[in-house]
């Protein structure tokens, strides 16, 4: 349950489409629901801006598709993280065309209303890098990565941010070693609403990032690297003490909270434009119907003269 389907279900109620009792019996699960491996919380939806996600890795088949039944019978959809390919396989037989497989971001999207078939989808593979040819405008996360072993992370943030509804930009591949490949997509730096930097290694880009744009960066370090990068703890440590202002982290290789983050960012930015945007258009309106008032008092202040 989201608060969009809350809302049309409170919608045909009032008008009469829907009985109370029926209403009450389709919100008889909230805010939680007990299965045989999980409690799976339908309230999330409504209190935060997802309903509630699955994480794949260490769970068994059998338990991913039932948790993914449960979600997406209540919500419409699911999103589910760090999926292996038996996992994958398992969900698209149960949701056909209605499960989307990344294969490299490692995530199945599932969603109730597209066409029931038994084949399934495979999400399509991204460009390394994108230009940004065409000028760019604000209500977007724009997800840079380092390099291509980045890759499965950066794509976990950009499946998230979608799964929001939140518009995507991404540039891949772009790591200081060759800091040009960064400084080309300045504008789309400082356009964007908010930016996830996706590195490991020494972890160094997060801070050029940081750097070079006004808007918020989240930070997220990678296991990518030799030895003594610890499995990502040295992009973590160097990420975390950025001299960059702006700079946040989140864990290693968490392209889900990173993208999260991000997306919240987006969507209470836009939010507040269009407030602001509403507050001028009101005060517009009311200076225009306020001018008529002033003229029609001109023929008074006349008569009154020639009164006197």
């Amino acid at each position: 349950m989201d608060p969009s389907r809350l809302r049309s279900l409170l919608a045909r109620v009032r008008r009469g489409q829907l009985s109370p009792r029926e209403a009450v019996d389709a919100l008889a699960a909230l805010p939680f629901e007990n299965t045989a491996s999980a409690t799976v919380d339908h309230h999330r939806g409504i209190r935060q801006h997802l309903p509630e996600v699955i994480f794949a890795q260490g769970k068994t088949v059998a338990q991913c598709v039932e948790i993914a039944r449960v979600i997406t019978s209540k919500s419409g959809r699911c999103l589910i993280t760090r999926v292996s390919a038996e996992q994958a396989e398992a969900l698209r037989e149960e949701f056909g065309d209605g499960a989307e497989w990344n294969q490299l971001a490692r995530t199945v999207v599932v969603a109730s209303g597209r066409s029931s078939g038994r084949s399934g989808r495979t999400g399509r593979r991204p460009a390394l890098v994108k230009r940004s040819s065409r000028k760019t405008g604000g209500g977007f996360v724009l997800v840079v990565s380092a390099g291509t072993s980045d890759l499965p992370v950066a794509e976990e943030a950009a499946v998230t941010l979608e799964f929001m509804g939140v518009p995507v930009r991404r540039v891949y591949d772009a790591g200081v070693a060759g800091i040009h490949r960064v400084l080309a997509h300045l504008e789309a730096l400082r356009a964007a609403s908010a930016i996830v930097v996706v590195a490991g290694m020494e972890g160094a880009l997060a801070s050029v990032v940081g750097g070079l744009t006004p808007r918020p960066v989240v930070a997220v370090p990678t296991s990518v690297g030799y030895g003594a990068s610890f499995g990502g703890l040295a992009a973590l440590l160097a990420m975390l003490n950025s001299c960059a202002a702006g700079v946040t982290v989140v864990n290693i290789d968490n392209g889900f909270g990173a993208g999260y983050a991000a997306g919240v960012i987006a969507m209470q930015s836009r939010a507040a434009g269009r407030t602001a945007s509403s507050q001028k258009t009101h005060a517009t309106a009311a200076r225009k119907s306020a001018k008529p008032a002033r003229k029609s008092a001109k023929p008074a202040r006349k008569s009154a003269r020639k009164t006197r």
